[in-house]
C-alpha cells in the first residue's frame, strides 16, 4: 500500500507540467479578454464600453467554436492568405494546414 502512495505522490509532483501551457483565464473568458477592461477603467465613456461588451462576446463565440484567440488569428490569416504558398518551390509545396 505504500508503495502505491508513493506512485501517487510522484504524479502529483509532475502535475505542474501539465497545466504549464493552459491559457491565462480572467474569471471565464482568456486574460486577452482583460485588456479591454483596464482600457474602460482609463476612459470610461459610452463607447469604450460598448468596445468591452462586442471584444467580451467575440472571445465567447470564439471559446463556443473550440477556439483560442491564437488559433483564431491563425485561421484568419489562412482566410486572408490562402491556401497558396507561391514562396515555396513546386515540388515542396504542400498544402497548408492549421490545426490549431
Amino acid at each position: 500500500m505504500a508503495g502505491q502512495e508513493i506512485l501517487e505522490v510522484k504524479d502529483q509532483i509532475d502535475w505542474k507540467w501539465r497545466n504549464s501551457m493552459r491559457p491565462v483565464r480572467f474569471f471565464a473568458f482568456d486574460a486577452r479578454a482583460s485588456l479591454a477592461f483596464f482600457f474602460l477603467l482609463l476612459y470610461a465613456r459610452w463607447i469604450t464600453l460598448f468596445f468591452v461588451a462586442a471584444s467580451t462576446f467575440l472571445f465567447w463565440i470564439l471559446e463556443k467554436n473550440g477556439l483560442t484567440f491564437s488559433s483564431a488569428m491563425r485561421r484568419f490569416r489562412l482566410f486572408i492568405s490562402g491556401d497558396e504558398r507561391p514562396a515555396l518551390m513546386t515540388f515542396r509545396k504542400h498544402p497548408f494546414k492549421d490545426y490549431g
